[in-house]
């Protein structure tokens, strides 16, 4: 089996490193390992790993964060004895090793890595004296489908500001697994070519005259290995089985058009910008009643009576930002089409783009 490695990214020379692919394909393993926890080991420099909730660095979830260097060897190797274990505690990882003759556990005397929680960040914004020795940032599960906090790009600046301060010599990783094409990182840092990249390619971005570099890789570890042992319980006829297979992006499967339709069976039009697309959703008095159908809308809206929904502020009262607060009979009449399941789509991919919508305008 071929992991992933650093090394390639590495290459870039960017602030911040994105790394996108297939579960399970080692890319949390080789920043913890080989970013982490060797520099912390032959330059005494220290790491801090980003997460989203609470729960997701509580008990066993932060113990285990290390298991696998640990039981692979790893550490024993690298430090030549003078570890054997990690312990998490005072959410900080420490080297340790159980000392048979004091019959304890020796721990170092700091920490090789502090924890950070994004949702804990407006607490603990402009706390404390920074973190002068991390040079190496992992913040991983970046990419979620289950949403994300409100404001969270800014909640993630702040958390880097509090660690970087005013230095200029640290990495920041961010890895995540291809659940969802649609990601707020993306469009908050210019990334616009994400969502066309090939597997086994690095885009590599720039601002302007700064320095600020940013890296994206696609990467292809499915190419390399052709298939994995544990593919074997994966091998359903399920479209969405193959993020976990092949590293493709992650989509559900959408009702399409339920039947055929003409221009006068069409009652109302309106459009959903979201994400830098856009898609058309038409009204249709079908054989058995109304339903929805959203396509594709590739021009631009020229028509300042549109209904539009988007999150975008506007005084014209055909702008609508939130579905799940109908104000008009219109926006009513399209809500309860939503609530009760009467939606096709042209193809899977507006399906997504819409499903991230609506979950967006839950948060608001």
């Amino acid at each position: 089996m071929k992991y992933y490695s650093t090394k390639e990214i590495n290459k870039c020379g960017a602030h911040y490193n994105l790394i996108v692919g297939e579960r399970s394909n080692g890319k949390t393993y080789a920043v913890l390992f080989e970013e982490i926890l060797t520099n912390y080991v032959t330059k005494g420099e220290q790491g801090a790993i980003l997460r989203r909730y609470l729960e997701d660095l509580r008990g066993k979830r932060a113990r285990n964060m290390f298991t696998g260097i640990v039981n692979n060897g790893k550490v024993f190797e690298l430090t030549n004895g003078q570890w054997t274990d990690i312990i998490y505690k005072n959410h900080s990882w420490f080297l340790c090793k159980y000392d048979e003759d004091l019959d304890e556990t020796i721990t170092d005397a700091e920490p090789f890595a502090y924890a950070f929680i994004l949702s804990q960040m407006e607490h603990d914004k402009g706390a404390g004296t920074g973190y002068p020795k991390v040079t190496t940032i992992c913040f991983d599960e970046f990419i979620s489908r289950q949403g994300y906090l409100p404001d969270e790009f800014m909640l993630f600046v702040n958390c880097i500001s509090n660690i970087v301060r005013l230095r200029d010599n640290v990495r920041i990783y961010m890895l995540g697994n291809t659940v969802n094409r649609y990601c707020p990182y993306f469009e908050e840092m210019g990334l616009y070519n994400v969502k066309n990249m090939k597997q086994g390619t690095i885009d590599v971005y720039t601002y302007g005259e700064s320095n600020l570099k940013v890296a994206v890789e696609y990467c292809d570890t499915y190419k390399q290995n052709k298939s994995k042992p544990s593919d074997v319980y994966f091998a359903f006829n399920n479209p969405k089985l193959k993020m976990l297979t092949t590293g493709i992006w992650e989509i559900d499967v959408y009702p399409h058009l339920p039947e055929k339709y003409t221009k006068e069976q069409v009652k109302l039009r309106f459009f959903i910008e979201f994400d830098n697309e856009c898609v058309m959703g038409e009204i249709i008095k079908g054989k058995q009643g109304y339903f929805i159908y959203i396509t594709r809308k590739t021009t631009p809206i020229k028509n300042d009576k549109d209904i539009v929904y988007s999150f975008e502020y506007s005084p014209n009262p055909y702008r609508r930002r939130n579905i799940y607060r109908p104000q008009y009979k219109f926006e009513q009449v399209i809500y309860d089409l939503f609530k009760y399941d009467k939606v096709f789509y042209q193809d899977n991919m507006c399906g997504e783009l819409v499903r991230n919508y609506l979950m967006a305008c839950r948060k608001l």
